[in-house]
């Protein structure tokens, strides 16, 4: 009997609602907290950003949330994506593993960033805002708005963290293409930009500031609002079709997962990916290891701290309990620049401290040594990101070669690295190292997280 790689559904099988996981835990999130009064924040704080739709989102306690059908309508383009089964992958390994993985590079973007971008935008549009500014860190995310705000009428500024930009002007192109503007950050746009470049004139960046860059524009006028990329429980509402359609496609293998792996920065991919399973495993209906894999150079999960911080540098953020390395943590400027964010989001820390899930973190000469094995034998390049979770897999794959097992892995590609030859080009010509980490590199920017009586 042929094998069969590919798994696909039909437009109908799309999902038409988001999967809210908050009514499923044992016990709720942590609220954000106002960064004045240490109060948990309302509505009214929220809506100089948001419009009240995606504040309601937030807020959410109703296990499924409908898709606007303007939003399924553009899903339509890209949904429902495919979930492979890597034979070659398998066969290399010499592995008796399943080895699936659900692909979000064919979306327009290349990721599985537009799940969130198009109903940010949809919903924005409603509300009567004019513009949206956002950070991004490798430009997947950038380029995810731009486009979504194109089909709305929207402007799209973005922020990009300097490395990034520097290293990634492919990127800045698709973005512009798509009517975006972009911004190497920190920028003399903003103030807190130019303090942080008085201090430093040739900053590296981080999310954190490019964040912060993109949230003090939108405070001064009531026609721009900010859009963010992944932390947020709105962001990773919207990614939940991803693990929906994953189910179905699963069931069609005639297999459930054993093990379900996915990259974690500020968390997007890996709870879409997830979330909708941990419902089934919470439920009894399955019971998978779920693992999150970051980079070794920014382990908030593995080596920060579950605390109150800011999601920014500058502090214009409400407090969020999360796994936090402290607001002003730089990262080294790995090539995987969609993980490179000091905190993670505070719903996957609160899974994370419940015992739901686990997490490592995988040096980035791992990765790519995993994502070449993968380009050929799979044929796809990966994004740097999702490296990070092919490391892992691989990993799982020859612990059941050595056992013996035919364990279930499944995984989430989320995007193609087709504009990320820089970062190839670098591991194979011998140029890329890992960071040396210490203690102290992790301990002092923690030493600086706010203080809540």
């Amino acid at each position: 009997m042929a094998k069969q790689h590919k798994f696909l559904l039909d437009e109908s099988q799309m999902p038409t609602r988001w999967y809210n996981i908050v009514p499923d835990l044992p016990s709720p999130p942590p609220p954000p907290l106002h960064p004045g009064t240490h109060q948990p924040v309302g509505p009214d704080d929220l809506a100089p950003l948001f419009p009240e739709d995606l504040i309601l989102q937030e807020v959410s306690t109703e296990r499924y949330i409908e898709i606007p059908e303007e939003v399924q309508d553009i899903y339509r383009l890209w949904r429902p994506s495919p979930l492979y089964r890597a034979h070659n992958l398998e066969r290399a390994l010499g592995t008796p593993a399943h080895i699936y993985y659900k692909y979000e590079g064919v979306s327009p973007a290349g990721s599985h960033k537009p799940n969130t971008s198009v109903p940010q935008a949809y919903y924005n549009a409603k509300s009567g805002v004019s513009k949206l500014t956002t950070e991004t860190g490798a430009g997947q995310w950038g380029t995810a708005l731009a486009f979504a705000c194109a089909l709305f009428g929207l402007e799209c500024e973005v922020w990009q963290v300097g490395a990034s930009y520097d290293s990634k002007p492919s990127r800045r192109t698709v973005i512009e293409t798509f009517g975006g503007s972009v911004h190497r950050s920190p920028s003399e746009l903003t103030e807190i930009g130019r303090k942080i470049l008085g201090d430093l004139p040739d900053h590296p960046g981080s999310l954190g500031i490019a964040i912060s860059e993109a949230v003090e524009v939108a405070g001064q006028d009531e026609k721009i609002h900010y859009a963010l990329g992944s932390v947020l429980n709105h962001v990773l509402l919207h990614q939940t079709v991803i693990g929906e359609e994953a189910i179905l496609q699963l069931e069609m293998a005639g297999e459930q997962p054993d093990v379900i792996v996915g990259c974690t920065g500020g968390g997007s991919n890996f709870a879409g990916l997830a979330f909708p399973f941990l419902r089934e495993k919470l439920a009894g209906r399955m019971s998978p290891t779920i693992r999150a894999v970051e980079p070794a150079s920014c382990p908030s999960l593995t080596r920060g701290t579950y605390a109150y911080d800011f999601g920014d540098t500058g502090g214009f953020t409400p407090l969020m309990k999360m796994h936090t390395l402290g607001h002003d943590f730089v990262p080294d400027p790995i090539h995987a620049g969609g993980l490179r964010y000091h905190g993670m989001s505070p719903l996957i820390s609160h899974v994370y401290e419940l015992g739901l899930m686990e997490a490592i973190a995988v040096p980035q000469t791992e990765c790519f040594a995993a994502a070449l094995q993968f380009a050929r034998s799979e044929g796809i390049v990966p994004a740097p990101e999702p490296t990070h979770a092919l490391a892992a897999c691989i990993r799982e794959a020859l612990a059941a070669k050595e056992a013996g097992d035919e364990r279930v892995i499944l995984t989430a590609l989320c995007g193609h690295g087709h504009f990320d030859m820089a970062a190839y080009d670098a591991y194979l010509g011998g140029r890329m190292v890992d960071e040396e980490l210490t203690d102290q590199r992790f301990a002092e920017p923690l030493t600086r997280l706010p203080q809540i009586g």
